[in-house]
């Protein structure tokens, strides 16, 4: 019966119903291109309005920055499964197809996961925030932004550094930025046979004329080491962090300009090498 019926199937039928489906498909998948376009626009307008929202209820702006990067993602996935549905792919078919497909991703990407749950962590215990600056996976520099799977840093040279935040939340951070004022501490040597007094008092007096150095704690001035080639004298006081580079650089000029002016030495790595008196008749 089946092939009565096939033969009575003419050419121009098999063409007029490819030709049907093929354009059929064809709007479909027009309608889901304008979709998609239209549909992107739309989340772009939504994470702006959400963020807006979010800054004008004063949230965090780590928080903020995490949430929309999240917000992004389910959305545009509830976009491809709208997409899908007007294609006309079985659901129950695509769902197990999905479920496997995510449990191969899943093992694939288990990094990416702990990626993701590492900028949980970071939200919850908040070791950083945007506008910090830290140091952690041999990387340092301002936190621009916390997103879903890594944490975007700007170094002081101005390069954008994207650290996963797995292994920041796994590993050591330093936080520049929690305290308001940091040690700076200096090690400067001097030569064998400089009266220290005099190399102290010089120093005291350089600090003292600082302004941007603290009181309390107050300057510590130390004779550290009797190095190989030098009097080692150890230097610690405290600033505002703001000002922690500018005291640093300033301090290192005025102490050597100042020195070389009172006739202190700050000497080169050198070795004394003795001859023996045997190794000179020779």
């Amino acid at each position: 019966m089946n092939d009565i019926t096939l033969g009575k199937i003419s050419w121009s039928d098999i063409v007029n119903f490819l030709t049907h489906q093929a354009v059929d498909f064809g709007l479909k998948l027009l309608l889901c291109i304008i979709i998609y376009i239209a549909g992107r626009k739309l989340i772009r307008i939504l994470n702006k309005a959400l963020g807006k929202l979010m800054n004008s209820r004063r949230l965090d702006s780590s928080v903020i920055s995490f949430l929309t990067s999240l917000i992004d993602i389910l959305l545009t996935v509830g976009l491809l499964i709208i997409i899908i549905n007007i294609l006309g792919i079985n659901n129950s078919s695509f769902i197990a197809l999905f479920a496997s497909f995510g449990i191969a991703m899943g093992m694939a990407l288990s990094g990416t996961m702990q990626n993701f749950a590492g900028g949980v962590m970071i939200l919850l215990f908040r070791p950083y925030k945007i506008g910090d600056y830290i140091q952690a996976q041999n990387q340092e520099g301002t936190v621009k932004s916390i997103q879903i799977f890594s944490t975007v840093l700007i170094t002081s040279d101005n390069r954008t550094v994207y650290v996963p935040n797995g292994s920041l939340s796994n590993n050591i951070i330093v936080n520049f930025n929690n305290q308001d004022t940091r040690r700076i501490e200096w090690l400067i040597g001097v030569d064998y046979g400089t009266d220290y007094d005099k190399a102290k008092s010089i120093i005291q007096n350089i600090l003292s004329s600082d302004k941007r150095i603290l009181n309390e704690p107050g300057p510590y001035i130390a004779l550290k080491t009797l190095n190989q080639s030098s009097v080692d004298i150890l230097i610690r006081v405290w600033a505002k962090r703001p000002d922690y580079w500018d005291v640093y650089y300033n301090i290192n000029e005025q102490i050597y300009k100042i020195f070389a002016a009172n006739g202190i030495n700050i000497p080169f790595p050198q070795m004394t090498v003795h001859l023996s008196e045997s190794f000179k008749n020779n």
